[in-house]
């Protein structure tokens, strides 16, 4: 899983929450068995006033789940919560929702006083651009009241303990670890203060970069999709003309001149995609020559395969070597092919295919899957 916009959106939301002196809880999946709409690690913020930000179902479990999170609020203790979807008689949350599936939700009540509460937890994990493990505790006895709940987390740069989960463990430490350095969210059971607790260790990348070259206005649609999706967007131009903030999203960053100049500027890591669509040969040429040896997981070259192929040929002209190795990251013309003609379809195209590469996956179609659309290499994941 990797940091999202729902969490960058349920922290902006605590923070309102907080200078208005108003308390909330926060909601995680911490376990499924079975199909649910989402996965463990879906989270929502429920404010005392009834305000939700983010979400724990496709909307089918939110109502039921608001009442028990102002109760939970108003009594001040964490509270887990099982919904049985593959129960059709079940009255609280309606029959036949089609899910089929065991969800266990941890309803945590935020103390703003905690300096190392769940949600400054999860900020410190929205912030920079490392990958990060945050650990969720709950009682395997889903009528405890003791529910150490969000306790832990542990990026490249930081080791934070929930101290009023009353768990510092050395054993806790190592289960984070090992997910850190496999990459890979899992949930196990261990004896923890003398009780039986289910652990979810999960797994957060940092959210996608995606760089453009180019500033045309087939380049807006782009960068408002990317937007939505709460990636982080750079656009690059060098025409000053073009490359203005006030033509694209508020959140987007702008940088105007030539390809080495403007990656300067730029980090790149494991999550950074590049787009070249500047409609100029030469500048697409230039940032191609500059990306080419970077470790980076995509490069999207528009236009048709000619286009790729000459400029390849130019750079070898130009006495660059270029190993097939090289060009794996390489993807011209860029997108999948689902019939895009206008700049939105072409757009969303482009930003499918850069969510296909970087989650390892062949873009195909869902029905042709001869397995369930999420891994479940691990119980309850």
């Amino acid at each position: 899983m990797s940091v999202t916009r729902e969490i960058r959106q349920i922290v902006a939301a605590y923070d309102a929450a907080r200078t208005n002196g108003t308390r909330a809880l926060l909601a995680t999946v911490v376990h499924v068995e079975g199909s649910s709409y989402r996965r463990p690690g879906a989270r929502m913020l429920v404010e005392e006033n009834g305000m939700m930000t983010g979400a724990i179902s496709g909307g089918c479990l939110e109502g039921d789940a608001l009442r028990k999170a102002l109760l939970a609020i108003s009594r001040g203790t964490p509270r887990l919560v099982v919904y049985d979807t593959t129960d059709e008689e079940d009255a609280v949350i309606g029959v036949q929702l089609g899910c089929a599936g065991v969800i266990q939700v941890l309803f945590e009540p935020i103390d703003d006083s905690n300096p190392d509460n769940p949600l400054e937890l999860l900020r410190k994990a929205a912030e920079g651009r490392t990958p990060s493990v945050i650990v969720t505790i709950s009682a395997s006895d889903r009528f405890s009241e003791n529910h150490p709940g969000t306790a832990l987390l542990l990026s490249e740069t930081a080791l934070r303990y929930n101290h009023s989960a009353g768990i510092v463990s050395e054993d806790l430490r190592a289960e984070a670890l090992f997910s850190l350095r496999s990459g890979v969210s899992r949930f196990t059971t261990r004896q923890l203060a003398g009780v039986t607790a289910n652990i979810f260790v999960e797994y957060l990348q940092p959210t996608v970069s995606l760089v453009v070259a180019g500033a045309g206005n087939d380049v807006i649609p782009v960068v408002q999709m990317a937007d939505l999706l709460g990636w982080e967007v750079h656009v690059t131009d060098g025409r000053g003309t073009h490359a203005r903030e006030d033509r694209f999203a508020a959140a987007c960053q702008v940088l105007v001149g030539k390809p080495e100049a403007v990656l300067e500027r730029i980090a790149t890591d494991e999550r950074t995609a590049f787009i070249l669509m500047s409609h100029n040969y030469q500048y697409d040429k230039a940032m191609l020559r500059a990306l080419l040896p970077l470790d980076i997981p995509y490069v999207g070259v528009l236009g048709p395969k000619k286009k790729l192929h000459r400029m390849l040929d130019d750079l070898r002209t130009e006495g660059m070597d270029i190993p097939a190795d090289m060009l794996k990251k390489v993807y011209g013309p860029t997108g999948l092919e689902i019939g895009a003609e206008t700049p939105e379809e072409i757009a969303l195209s482009i930003t499918a295919e850069i969510q296909a590469v970087l989650n390892h996956r062949p873009g195909g179609y869902l029905r042709d899957k001869s397995t369930v659309i999420h891994d479940r290499a691990t119980p309850g994941w």
